[in-house]
């Protein structure tokens, strides 16, 4: 089929996978490669069904909780982080660890256990039940209380408003997230803000992208997973910025043609735990209904890379099994 007049794809940049998430998931192919299948993953290493699904296949074990994985193995903590607790969990369980904590998620763990020792109320803007947060309030659970947006800035309380933080999940939208500190400081005018925006790189510039392309998109395609954070709010962004509409999707058959029907403008972007092939599937499907001019609306360059965990240049399966045999002598003693 032939480009028709008037109709164009207008394609975000930068979109899919971010520093973090391709450091993680790359971090779960080298321990494949190095250890050798099983390698167990606390929650799914980013929130993308085909990642997950693609890992499976080569290996990759996912489990919910710590204690689903046999003493002895290798266990991975996702991206979003997890809790201290949870690192006891694999330490009582014997296990060997990575962790694939996104650094940037680090920071903001480090900013909570840092105003947590100076005995500050601190304020955790997120969305109640994501792994991020959980992991985040894990580190300071008596100074943390959540903020799931401003509806609920009325129902805070403080013991000292004079000492009084916010830390925020690093992937909501910016603007939401500012009004819920506008409404905070109204409350809280003494209310400090981190040494540094919590809001990630990544999560920024491709709301950034969005909203460039949303004021000249009827509709705009997000790919990404319902579970990802990011790219819901991408969704959010797009229709916000002037787009008739906007849907997520995990894969180009998730397409309905109906949304098509009197749209000449159709932005595409995908959320920063997508590989560029689904986006890629996406333009070949735009395409063969006559979508093929694509123009890029370029927003930022992005050139951060993270090095993968320090965990992967140690022998990790001989680690496990030293785990074993020390709670093997700690049982029996005699040797019995």
């Amino acid at each position: 089929m032939t480009a028709s007049p008037g109709r164009r794809v207008l394609l975000a940049a930068p979109r899919g996978y971010c520093a973090g998430v391709d450091r993680a998931v790359i971090a779960v192919e080298k321990a494949l490669e190095q250890y050798g299948a099983p390698v167990y993953v606390r929650h799914e290493i980013v929130h993308n069904k085909y990642v997950v699904q693609t890992l499976e296949k080569k290996g990759a074990v996912f489990v919910e909780r710590t204690e689903e994985v046999p003493p002895g193995n290798i266990v991975m903590f996702s991206a979003h982080g997890v809790a201290p607790t949870v690192h006891e969990e694999a330490r009582q369980g014997r296990l060997a660890t990575i962790d694939a904590t996104c650094p940037l998620v680090t920071k903001v763990h480090k900013e909570a256990v840092r105003f947590a020792n100076d005995d500050y109320d601190i304020l955790l803007i997120g969305h109640e039940g994501h792994e991020e947060v959980i992991g985040t309030s894990g580190e300071a659970p008596d100074h943390i209380q959540l903020v799931d947006g401003p509806g609920d800035v009325a129902k805070v309380e403080v013991r000292d408003p004079s000492k009084v933080v916010w830390l925020s999940q690093t992937t909501l939208s910016v603007d939401e997230t500012m009004e819920t500190v506008d409404a905070l400081k109204e409350k809280f005018p003494q209310l400090i803000s981190p040494p540094s925006d919590d809001i990630c790189y990544a999560t920024q510039n491709r709301q950034l992208a969005v909203k460039q392309m949303g004021a000249e998109a009827d509709l705009v395609i997000v790919v990404g997973s319902r579970n990802s954070s990011n790219s819901k709010r991408l969704v959010e962004v797009a229709k916000l910025a002037g787009a008739r509409e906007s849907y997520l999707v995990d894969f180009a058959a998730e397409i309905d043609e109906a949304w098509l029907e009197g749209v000449s403008t159709v932005g595409v972007t995908s959320g920063a735990s997508v590989p560029e092939v689904l986006v890629e599937e996406v333009l070949e499907w735009l395409a063969q209904r006559g979508f093929e001019d694509v123009e890029i609306v370029k927003a930022a360059e992005e050139s951060i890379t993270f090095s993968l965990p320090k965990e992967l240049r140690r022998d990790l399966r001989e680690e496990a099994a030293a785990l074993i045999a020390e709670r093997t002598r700690a049982e029996d003693p005699a040797g019995e």
